[in-house]
């Protein structure tokens, strides 16, 4: 079966598990558990990170993640590559909406908001009445799995480079989804589903990249 397929079919499985997963957080399934989370993570991170999370929180915004995104597709140089994955960058944040309308899951409440604003854009500062999905996660994910792809198959790298790469963005990753719950933006839910709907679309992205950027990879690759 050629890479793209086999890459497609894995996007379409993660859709499925972020879609009963949604019916598990709508059932309210989890509701203690994300509580419980934030409680803890609250507790036994200092206040000072206040700052530093508020920080991330504003660079994983919808404004800043396009800048991100349309610089890295730049560097792809592949024109139609770059307007299917901008379009299902797009796309995602449609299904984001679906699920805050669809979800009836409500935010934490506000005496749990640490959030500090730093980069400011007043304009599009909108609390959200519900919160499931995170966009910041499904942002986070989206453009991680893209950049982990690029940088897998790219030839100017070195394998040390690579591995350098790969534990930054994991480390951002990381600190993304311990924000949400942290600053008191998300419940822990809301980032597993936010992750998986990102991971989700960027897979579609990657099953049209083999096809595109590496059309004699697409059956036996070679990373």
């Amino acid at each position: 079966m050629p890479k793209s397929l086999k890459v497609f079919f894995l996007g379409i499985g993660v859709f499925i598990l972020f879609v009963v997963f949604s019916y598990l957080v709508a059932r309210e399934v989890l509701v203690q558990f994300d509580f419980n989370t934030t409680v803890r993570l609250q507790d036994n991170i200092p206040r000072r990170f206040d700052d530093p999370f508020s920080f991330l929180s504003d660079f994983g915004k919808f404004e800043v993640s396009v800048v991100f995104l349309i610089v890295l597709l730049v560097i792809a140089r592949k024109a139609v590559f770059g307007i299917v994955t901008f379009g299902l960058f797009g796309l995602l944040h449609i299904f984001e909406l679906f699920g805050k309308y669809f979800v009836d899951q409500h935010p934490p409440p506000e005496f749990m908001i640490r959030t500090k604003s730093i980069i400011d854009f007043p304009q599009f500062h909108v609390r959200s009445e519900f919160s499931y999905p995170s966009g910041h996660a499904a942002r986070a994910v989206f453009l991680t799995v893209i950049l982990v792809f690029l940088i897998l198959n790219s030839k100017r790298l070195t394998k040390n480079h690579k591995y350098i790469l790969f534990i930054s963005i994991g480390i951002y990753d990381l600190l993304m989804f311990l924000s949400r719950p942290y600053l008191g933006e998300h419940w822990i839910s809301d980032v597993i589903g936010g992750a998986l709907l990102g991971s989700a679309f960027a897979l579609g992205a990657v099953a049209f990249a083999w096809i595109t950027l590496f059309p004699k990879n697409n059956h036996n690759p070679k990373v």
